[in-house]
């Protein structure tokens, strides 16, 4: 199966879960996570109709947002400070910020290209070891930290659930979305329509509980690349 074929099998059928959940399909957004290929199969999926990509390393970002200026470009990626210059040149939406002293360089950095930088902040609803991201109980004094930067817009949250249990993925989804809603709801003088908007939650093997959980973002990667996913 092609790439394009994979692609828009994909898309019909996230249509298709929103339906279901009661949503509008246009309120999520269906990021091709391009991490692990090249320009080619970035160009077959954007034949196919994908114009929002998502990649976890600078060079990546590097490579390839230039060839395609009418996508939009997710840097999902561990942040590194020596490196938030290039994210922040080539990124349309940070998904993976954690640390005020990776805001603070985000917000210099955007300040000095002349732009505001979108960004979620990672959050690790889970509490699993293997995972960074702030604890839910953290969040909090991270968007006030983040609300004081004048070039950088706090769009929402981003989790990634434990992998192989459908009723715990979602779970973890509600309680990101309840947190969202709670935060949200205790900054009312933030009026702009972007203020934590967002949901990054869900990817190949779960984002139809993200869809479910009320996920304006799904990360899908291998679903879409990848011969041997199933």
């Amino acid at each position: 199966m092609s790439i394009q074929t994979r692609y828009g099998s994909l898309a019909d059928r996230i249509e298709k879960a929103c339906l279901s959940a009661g949503r509008d399909p246009r309120e999520v957004t269906f990021v091709a996570v391009s991490k692990t290929v090249g320009p080619d199969e970035v160009a077959q999926a954007f034949s196919a109709g994908a114009r929002n990509f998502g990649e976890n390393r600078p060079e990546g970002l590097l490579e390839k947002s230039p060839r395609f200026n009418d996508a939009t470009w997710h840097f999902i990626g561990n942040i590194q400070s020596r490196r938030i210059g290039d994210i922040v040149a080539h990124a349309d939406l940070v998904h993976s910020l954690y640390q005020a002293r990776h805001a603070d360089k985000i917000d210099a950095a955007a300040r000095e290209a002349g732009k505001v930088q979108d960004v979620l902040l990672e959050v690790n609803v889970s509490g699993e070891a293997s995972k960074s991201g702030l604890a839910p109980d953290e969040v909090e004094g991270m968007l006030e930290h983040c609300l004081g930067l004048a070039n950088l817009r706090v769009c929402g949250f981003m989790t990634m659930a434990p992998q192989g249990d459908q009723s715990v993925a979602r779970a973890s989804f509600e309680g990101l979305r309840e947190l969202r809603d709670r935060l949200k709801t205790a900054h009312p003088a933030c009026d702009d329509p972007r203020f934590m908007h967002d949901l990054s939650m869900g990817m190949s093997e779960d984002w139809r509980e993200g869809i479910a959980a009320g996920a304006t973002i799904v990360r899908i990667g291998r679903a879409v690349f990848d011969d041997a996913f199933e």
